[in-house]
């Protein structure tokens, strides 16, 4: 099972530029952006956690998904402090895709835990985040199954 992970970099690495960097998390500023030292700041990639304050972002939810604004907080909260369990002061394993870049600067990258695991895919597991549909991206599909299961499960942001 471990195995699955790198097999899946190496074929997404064959069929898109990939680049790959190592670093350790020094901060986590929310569900799914983190600090890496001599990296900077990533934005984990196809993923999208809610935010700590409310924003336009809460009518897409709501309209959506009908999740309401104050589970997107609790949720928000949840989210940082799994990250934070997960990854600060841990060296991960980042890979990007073509687009390496948001409009903010930061890297765009699947988050690889020491043990293998994808931080992204695990947000997704645990109903912590979204997948990120503005645009697509190598394991998109493999995302949504992901996040549909969370929604089957009653999972964090899907729970009634």
């Amino acid at each position: 099972m471990r195995l699955f992970p790198l097999l899946l970099a190496l074929l997404l690495c064959s069929s898109l530029a990939c680049a790959e960097r190592n670093g350790r998390v020094s901060w986590v500023y929310d569900g799914d952006t983190l600090l890496v030292e001599g990296v900077g700041k990533v934005r984990l990639l196809g993923i999208d956690a809610p935010e700590f304050k409310g924003s336009q972002r809460d009518l897409f939810y709501l309209r959506n998904f009908g999740i309401p604004p104050e589970r997107l907080r609790r949720i928000a909260r949840l989210a940082t402090k799994f990250n934070i369990r997960q990854a600060k002061g841990k060296r991960l394993r980042l890979e990007s895709e073509r687009q390496e870049r948001d409009r903010h600067g930061r890297l765009l990258a699947y988050a690889y835990l020491p043990d293998g695991r994808l931080l992204n895919l695990l947000l997704l597991k645990n109903g912590l985040a979204t997948v990120f549909r503005r645009y697509d991206f190598a394991s998109k599909d493999r995302f949504l199954a992901e996040e549909a299961a969370a929604r089957t499960a009653k999972a964090g942001l899907w729970q009634d």
